[in-house]
């Protein structure tokens, strides 16, 4: 890991403020970044003041003068070859986030690719920002709309996809013309630190101006500060709903804009017509994968009656295999939650399912002994319970999974739709009815639904997010750029008169 470190240019007492080709020493207290693996120290940051913070807002607002006079295809290219850097240390990159995070490796390369995508896509796009035109009712008259950066955009991301959020609005806003100011979590700063040291040769050789690219490592405050902030017009948060709720509130307070990505408590309905060796792959990705610490993981499966015990007892059988450990063992499908306090919520969950009668298919347990020295270790459990209950209402950020009996599809529907959250659904059938039923207006109020896949592994193409208590935002592909920009419409009149609209008469 070490060698990692090296490479990344990360030392174990480094630097938590950034400003894009400037890099400094906060003035705040010191953030110390344990493994979740070994629960080894990994780094130490210097943490931001509210002093600090000034400063690199006050950066961002001058690089905004100048980048949004950039043309869009040239801010298209330095994205592109910031694409480059995040392929040359795809590696060493994942593997950090693997380790500080504690997701196993394959997710953690994953999440550099993520980045690698978002990259691609914002490449094409920034010669894609495209407006409309209007035909006017006034003769001689152009109508059309434009769309113009916004300013900065503050980006508050969680610690369970510590880089791919960060990329998914700062590449997009970037190409729009925006600067980015970004409070990672404090649970895994030293990816974030690692993103800006990747970046800082494409910065560099591009003369992008300091300010573009900035980074404030610190707790809670940093992201009031964020949320406060007038000088910020859109603030962008992933994380809980309680915390989204706080955001909101404090933007919309100063009427600026929020995009926020928040809780998940995400369902698949297994239809008695499912193909079951295709379902059960999925619902065992999605339960168990990042331990159980997405905001799409599957918390809730809904089975139809009839196939209920069949489907119980393969996953019964198919949780017998996993493999839990180190994830930078290949080997291992499940790594450990984030630090204690997780566990401690996964140990409250378990213990409120037994208290209000449910029984579990797979017992819950937290693991110990040599491989599991942290003491973040839990084992995935399945649990039989209903829909109603508070805990089941709830998400808890760790690998439990809810069985839930239906009789008929609509009665299926009520329940994946019974929750506060609305991010991600999903469907196993293979009636056509059914699957289009799923998809229709009556049918997912998620954000996204899938047929005969899970509620996990979204793509860049398609625009990210949900509804009710997840927030409502959307990041990532679609026309989710439009987000970061200003819409302007304007109209141009060529004539020698001045026709007023709806006929309206004025002379003087």
């Amino acid at each position: 890991m070490q060698d990692i470190l090296n490479k990344l240019r990360i030392a174990e007492s480094n630097h938590g403020i950034s400003t894009g080709l400037a890099t400094w020493a906060g003035q705040g207290e010191e953030i110390a970044s344990y493994s979740p693996v070994d629960g080894k120290l990994i780094g130490k940051v210097q943490s931001a003041n509210r002093q600090d913070y000034d400063t690199v807002v006050g950066q961002a607002q001058e690089a905004f003068k100048t980048w949004r006079l950039v043309p869009a295809p040239k801010r298209g290219d330095i994205v592109r070859q910031m694409g480059e850097q995040f392929r040359k240390y795809k590696t060493e990159l994942g593997t950090l986030v693997s380790y500080e995070m504690g997701k196993s490796l394959q997710e953690g390369l994953g999440e550099v690719q993520e980045i690698i995508d978002i990259c691609d896509f914002a490449v094409g796009l920034s010669r894609q920002l495209y407006g409309l035109t209007m035909h006017s009712e006034r003769p001689s008259h152009r109508m059309y709309e434009q769309w113009h950066p916004i300013g900065i955009v503050g980006i508050i991301s969680a610690f369970n996809f510590p880089v791919a959020v960060w990329s998914w609005n700062t590449m997009l806003a970037w190409v729009c013309g925006d600067v980015c100011v970004w409070k990672p979590s404090e649970k895994t700063p030293l990816t974030a630190i690692a993103c800006q040291h990747i970046i800082q040769e494409v910065l560099k050789s591009n003369d992008v101006p300091e300010g573009v690219s900035g980074l404030i490592v610190g707790g809670r405050e940093v992201g009031e500060w964020l949320s406060h902030d007038e000088r910020i017009p859109l603030v962008s948060a992933t994380g809980s709903t309680r915390m989204g709720k706080a955001v909101g509130q404090a933007v919309g307070g100063r009427l600026g804009r929020s995009l926020l990505e928040l809780g998940g408590n995400n369902a698949i309905i297994v239809s008695q017509h499912a193909d079951l060796p295709l379902a059960i792959p999925a619902i065992v990705f999605g339960a168990v994968g990042t331990a159980g610490q997405r905001c799409t993981t599957t918390r809730r499966l809904i089975i139809h009656e009839s196939i209920y015990e069949d489907v119980k007892n393969q996953l019964v059988k198919a949780y017998g295999q996993l493999r839990i450990g180190n994830p930078l063992d290949a080997h291992n499908h499940v790594g450990p939650l984030i630090d204690e306090a997780a566990v401690q919520s996964y140990q409250s969950a378990v213990a409120q399912v037994g208290a209000l009668g449910g029984t579990f298919a797979v017992e819950p347990r937290v693991l110990s002994g040599d491989d599991f020295g942290s003491g973040c270790y839990v084992k995935p459990c399945i649990a039989e319970v209903e829909n109603h209950w508070p805990v089941v209402q709830h998400e808890t950020f760790a690998p439990i999974l809810y069985l839930i009996k239906y009789k008929t599809l609509d009665e299926a529907i009520a329940l994946q739709n019974g929750v506060p959250q609305g991010l991600s659904s999903a469907i196993f059938t293979l009636h056509l009815r059914e699957a289009e039923q799923f998809l229709s207006q009556a049918g997912s109020d998620c954000g996204i639904a899938n047929v005969n896949i899970g509620t996990s592994g979204a793509e860049i193409g398609g625009a990210f997010g949900g509804e009710k208590e997840t927030g409502g935002g959307r990041e990532s592909g679609s026309d989710a750029w439009k987000a970061y920009m200003r819409r302007q419409t304007n109209t141009i009149n060529y004539g020698t008169t001045l026709p007023l609209a709806q006929g309206i008469k004025f002379e003087l």
